[in-house]
């Protein structure tokens, strides 16, 4: 008998999913469905691209009954790839920022293209396409769930999910540095111009001085010549 897991349960619910970060599952990928099955808020029977074998994987390490899956996910089907008519596609980058492992090539005003090595099938490029250029293919045959997809795969989709997240947070923190930066020089810059602005003031003021002792001394001389003893 082997020892058992000593790794988090969520871990080991994680390593039984497909990886395909279809969010069919109701959660932003399958890390937060793995975590949110180990926390006892979602059943085991949510994650389509599993299929009922990954129903029977996850009730067997949680030592739970195989139930079928829950229609409101969707339902087990042949693995598709995503498929860009490129004759339609306008480069508007909407379908790479979807894709959560990073399966799709091109530029801004570009034409794209799928990998099709690297596509998991989730479907997530396809709504965001406000040309409709995308559509899904079965490639799988008849093969569904986990008969269609492997350990090797579901690891590859995982590390190439984890490796765009990652990135993604490095670039929101880069962003977020450069607006630091630019808020810094601006601060600087206002800064700088102060002492000018208080010169500026001050010789205002200087003026304004000399100018009230003119009137004065023009009031005090008119005042003066009014004084019939003077």
């Amino acid at each position: 008998m082997p020892p058992p897991d000593p790794r988090p349960l969520a871990d080991q619910i994680e390593d039984l999913l497909p990886q395909t970060q279809c969010t069919k599952c109701g959660y932003t990928g399958c890390r937060p469905y793995a975590v949110a099955i180990a926390d006892g808020e979602a059943d085991i029977n949510q994650c389509p691209p599993g299929g009922i074998e990954g129903v029977a994987r996850l009730a067997h390490l949680l030592g739970r009954k195989v139930i079928p899956l829950n229609p409101v996910n969707g339902y087990e089907r042949p693995r598709p790839v995503a498929f860009i008519d490129e004759s339609l596609c306008i480069g508007c980058t909407l379908c790479i920022q979807a894709c959560p492992v990073d399966a799709i090539l091109g530029a801004a005003k570009q034409m794209h293209t799928i990998l099709p090595s690297l596509c998991t099938g989730c479907d997530l490029c396809v709504a965001p396409c406000p040309v409709d250029c995308i559509v899904m293919y079965p490639v799988t045959d008849e093969r569904t769930g986990w008969d269609a997809w492997n350990a090797e795969q579901a690891a590859a989709a995982r590390a190439r999910h984890d490796f765009r997240a990652m990135r993604l947070r490095r670039e929101s923190e880069e962003n977020d540095a450069r607006l630091a930066a630019k808020a810094v020089e601006k601060m600087k810059a206002v800064h700088a111009l102060t002492p000018a602005t208080a010169a500026e003031e001050a010789e205002k003021e200087r003026k304004r001085a000399i100018i009230a002792a003119a009137m004065e001394r023009a009031r005090a001389k008119a005042a003066g010549n009014d004084d019939p003893s003077a």
